[in-house]
């Protein structure tokens, strides 16, 4: 049984990101929670002490929460029935990161799905701020749906890696099992940077690719392109259903994704991404 939570602020964007996984997950065993959070506009001692239900008055971001997660999982029964899942509701009063976080390790969470904006989301911005944070901080993996993707199955995963980290298995494991369940391939994307590989990259490489014997897969290597030129270059040249990426903090996981100004770099990634803490030592001369 694999537990999943999906944040919501019931917006378009976020069902369409319920939606996804419904259909992403079709075929698995899942316990699905439904999570949205608030934070009332005044922090009253009632809710420092003990949170709503502590409190003598009555608060309408507690009773918009609530039914709006009734409502999620009433839609999602009645367009998704499905004997394989169930469905719980978590109404918090937290912010969004800090529950995600507190909630995954009380309740075994493999992996979180949410899209890329919420109901205030700016449209010329690729990632609202609350994807943002999520996706630095959360230390399970997070499946980020972009605005109208449309589930049409997942047979091509596209994996960029520059050899660096020292890949642990528990880590590299949910790529695999992913490409398990859907039966997909995995393009493994090196970007040349115009030198050799170290002796700590060969090694990693070998790594890597002893755990990806499981599954299909193939390597490739760019030259003479930049982040995050090459993976775009390559997502719109060949039929990629899932970008994976490891976040390790600083690396060029944020010089891919984490931009100011969206616009002057051009990234608009259509498809799907999956984003793995990664805590792997990473050893450079």
């Amino acid at each position: 049984m694999k537990n999943i939570l999906i944040p919501t602020d019931f917006s378009p964007n976020a069902w369409n990101a319920v939606v996804y996984a419904m259909q992403f997950l079709m075929d698995e065993n899942c316990k699905f929670y439904f999570l949205h959070t608030y934070t009332p506009s005044f922090y009253r001692l009632d809710y420092m002490i003990g949170g709503p239900e502590f409190s003598a008055i009555p608060d309408y971001e507690v009773d918009v929460s609530v039914e709006g997660l009734e409502k999620t999982v009433q839609d999602v029964k009645k367009q998704f029935p499905n004997k394989k899942h169930s469905y719980k509701t978590v109404s918090a009063f937290n912010t969004l990161t800090d529950e995600i976080n507190a909630f995954s390790k009380r309740k075994n969470i493999d992996m979180v799905v949410m899209g890329t904006q919420g109901a205030t989301g700016a449209e010329q911005l690729f990632l609202g701020s609350s994807t943002v944070f999520v996706i630095r901080k959360a230390k399970v993996p997070v499946l980020v749906v972009p605005k109208n993707c449309r589930f049409t199955g997942v047979k091509n995963m596209l994996f960029p890696t520059d050899y660096w980290p020292q890949y642990k298995k528990e880590e590299v494991q949910t790529i695999i099992d992913l490409a398990i369940m859907h039966k997909a391939e995995i393009t493994l994307l090196h970007i040349n940077d115009g030198y050799d590989l170290t002796e700590e990259q060969v090694a990693n490489r070998s790594v890597l690719e002893d755990e990806l014997q499981r599954v299909p897969h193939n390597e490739i290597e760019m030259i003479g392109k930049s982040m995050p030129d090459a993976i775009l270059e390559y997502i719109d040249e060949h039929h990629i259903d899932l970008l994976t990426m490891m976040n390790r903090g600083h690396s060029f996981f944020d010089r891919i994704l984490i931009k100011q100004n969206i616009d002057q770099i051009g990234f608009h990634v259509h498809i799907p991404f999956l984003v793995v803490r990664d805590t792997a030592e990473i050893k450079k001369k």
